[in-house]
C-alpha cells in the first residue's frame, strides 16, 4: 500500500523517541489512545439510549458494541459537536471553537471554493473556506499547532485513518502528515467518499472519479470489501507496528461512515429490509451497524494483544444526523426526533451527539454522565490522558478537559457556556435551525439567535428536550442575558458574520439586533 511505503520511512523519527515511552514521574506507562469518530452519526442511531429512556428509534439500530462500550465505561448524554464536519474536525485538533477559528462550514476539496449556498440579500461572512493549517500565512485558513504533533512529540506513533477533511486541496492541511501523523491511511480533502464499493474501486473508475474519490486502499478494488471495513482492517495493521515495540499509540479512526451516499453494507441490508425499513432507511441503518462492527474489531484487538487494559478509547460523532429527505427516508427533518432537526441546524437534532469514554482505571464501567461537553474539549482532554501537561500551541485553547468527569460523573458545571456560530448557507431552502444562526447554552437553558431576522428563541433543555416551546417572552431578562454572553463571546472571538449586500456592512451582534 502507498500509505505503507510512505509510513515505513518515517519509522525512525517515531523510534528517536522511544525513550520517551515511559514518563519517569508515572507510575505506568503512557495509555495508548484511540479516537473513534464517526461522520453524520445521530445521537439515537444506535441501541445505546443516550437519554433517560429507551425510544422507537433505539429500537431500530443493531449496536451492540456500542452498548459493550457504555458497559465498560461512561456515556455522555449532554454531548455536542457543532452542525457539520469541518468546524467540528478543526475544533477537535486545535481545541477552539468554530466561532472562534472560523472554519465555520463544511470545506470544499477545491482550494479558494466558498461552499456556503448563494443568497439573495446576504454575501457570505468571512469564514476560513481553506480550512485549517499547521503552516502559518496560508491565505483564509486558520493557523494552530495541532493536537497529533504534540501527541507525537511526546513519544506517540500516531496514526490516522479514514476521512480528514482539515483543509483544501493544494493546502497544508489537506494532508495529514503534516498534522503530525507518522500514518495516513485515505486521508484527503474530500468530505465524503465517491463511493463505499470495492466494485466501483471507492470512486477511482477511470474516467469517473473526482475529488471525493478514496484514496489508498487498491489492494481492495474489486474483493467486496465495504469502504469501512477496509479502514479497520488497515488501522488494525498499522497498530502492529507501535504494539510490537510497546510503543504508545494514537489511533484516530475516522469513519466516512455514515456520510452520504447511501450505500447498502450487504452485510446487514437485508436485515432491516426485513423489519420493515424502507430502501434508504435500510441503507442507513447497515451504515451503521457496519461502523459498529468495526468498533467491535478494535476493541478485539485491544483484547487479543493484551492492551485493553492500559488503552482509552473515546467514542464520537462530528454532527447530528442527517434529516433532509430524500437522501434519508420519511418525511424531511423527522429523522432525529424526540430532537428537533438535524445536521446542518443549531437545534439539538444538529448538534447533540452520541459519546463515550472508556479509560481502564478511570472510568466506572457503565456510568452516566449528564454534564455538557463540546467537541474542543477533546484538545485539553486528550493531552491531560496521555500526561502532557507543558506543550506549546500557538492557538488559545477554548475546549476544558472532561477528564474531571470521567473520574467522577457526577460533576457538574452549570455555569460554563457553550457557543454555537453558522453564519453560513447550507441549503438553498433551509430548515429549522438551519443557515444564519448562533445558539448559546448555560446550565439548563439555550438560546437560539437567528442573524438574519435579529431574533431570539429561549428553550429549557431539562423540561423541553424537542424545543417544542419557545420561553423568550415568559423569560425575556434570561433571554437578554443569555444573548449578551452569547453576543460579548463572539465579538471576543472576532466571529465571521454575514454581510448585507444592500449597505456591505456585517450584520449586528446578537445583543445590537435591529
Amino acid at each position: 500500500m502507498k500509505t505503507t511505503l510512505i509510513a515505513c520511512t518515517l519509522i525512525a523519527t517515531a523510534v528517536s523517541v522511544s525513550a520517551q515511552f515511559k514518563d519517569p514521574r508515572r507510575t505506568k506507562p503512557k495509555p495508548n489512545i484511540i479516537v473513534f469518530l464517526v461522520d453524520d452519526m445521530g445521537w439515537e442511531d444506535t441501541s445505546v439510549p443516550f437519554w433517560d429512556r429507551l425510544t422507537d428509534k433505539n429500537k431500530r439500530f443493531r449496536t451492540p458494541n456500542m452498548e459493550r462500550l457504555a458497559r465498560e465505561g461512561v456515556k455522555f448524554t449532554n454531548a455536542y459537536a457543532t452542525p457539520v464536519c469541518t468546524p467540528s474536525r478543526v475544533s477537535m485538533i486545535t481545541g477552539m471553537n468554530a466561532a472562534h477559528h472560523g472554519v465555520t462550514n463544511w470545506t470544499s476539496p477545491r482550494k479558494d471554493v466558498n461552499a456556503d449556498a448563494p443568497d439573495n440579500t446576504l454575501d457570505s461572512a468571512p469564514w476560513n473556506q481553506n480550512g485549517f493549517s499547521p503552516v502559518k500565512g496560508i491565505p483564509h485558513t486558520v493557523y494552530a499547532t495541532p493536537l497529533p504533533a504534540l501527541l507525537k512529540g511526546a513519544g506517540y506513533y500516531t496514526i490516522h485513518a479514514g476521512k480528514a477533511h482539515w483543509g483544501a486541496m493544494g493546502t497544508p492541511g489537506a494532508n495529514p502528515y503534516n498534522m503530525g501523523f507518522l500514518v495516513n491511511i485515505a486521508g484527503h480533502a474530500a468530505g465524503h467518499p465517491q463511493s463505499y464499493l470495492s466494485e466501483e474501486n471507492y470512486g477511482n473508475m477511470p474516467g469517473k472519479a473526482t475529488a471525493q474519490a478514496v484514496p489508498d486502499l487498491e489492494e481492495y478494488y474489486g474483493t467486496g470489501t465495504f469502504l469501512t471495513e477496509a479502514l479497520t482492517r488497515e488501522a488494525l495493521k498499522a497498530l502492529d507496528e507501535p504494539v510490537s515495540r510497546k510503543q504508545p499509540f494514537y489511533l484516530y479512526l475516522a469513519h466516512y461512515a455514515v456520510h452520504v451516499p447511501l450505500q447498502a453494507d450487504k452485510r446487514y441490508y437485508q436485515h432491516y429490509l426485513d423489519i420493515g425499513l424502507d430502501d434508504a432507511e435500510a441503507k442507513y441503518a447497515s451504515l451503521i451497524e457496519g461502523m459498529d462492527a468495526s468498533l467491535g474489531e478494535v476493541m478485539d484487538y485491544l483484547g487479543n494483544r493484551k492492551i485493553a487494559s492500559n488503552t482509552i478509547i473515546l467514542f464520537m460523532s462530528d454532527n447530528g444526523g442527517l434529516s433532509l429527505a430524500p437522501p434519508r427516508g420519511g418525511a424531511p427533518h423527522t429523522q432525529n426526533l424526540p430532537l428537533r432537526a438535524g445536521k446542518g441546524s443549531v437545534y439539538e437534532g444538529g448538534i447533540r451527539e452520541p459519546m463515550l469514554v472508556k479509560w481502564p482505571g478511570v472510568t466506572k464501567e457503565g456510568s452516566v454522565a449528564s454534564q455538557y461537553v463540546m467537541i474542543e474539549d477533546f484538545f485539553p482532554s486528550i493531552l491531560e490522558m496521555a500526561g502532557i501537561q507543558l506543550y506549546d500551541a500557538v492557538q488559545t485553547i477554548d475546549g476544558k478537559s472532561f477528564v474531571p468527569v470521567l473520574q467522577d460523573p457526577s460533576v457538574t458545571d452549570s455555569l460554563r457556556t457553550l457557543v454555537w456560530h453558522y453564519p453560513n448557507k447550507w441549503i438553498p431552502d433551509g430548515g429549522p435551525g438551519i443557515n444564519y444562526k448562533s445558539a448559546l447554552r448555560q446550565g439548563r437553558w439555550k438560546v437560539v439567535y437567528d442573524q438574519q431576522q435579529g431574533t431570539a428563541e429561549l428553550y429549557d433543555l431539562v423540561a423541553d428536550i424537542g424545543e417544542k416551546r419557545d420561553l423568550a417572552a415568559v423569560y425575556p431578562e434570561k433571554t437578554r442575558s443569555l444573548l449578551t454572553s452569547l453576543s460579548q463571546q463572539l465579538q471576543r472571538w472576532n466571529a465571521p458574520m454575514p454581510v448585507l449586500k444592500a449597505s456591505g456592512k456585517a450584520l449586528p451582534w446578537p445583543e445590537n439586533k435591529r
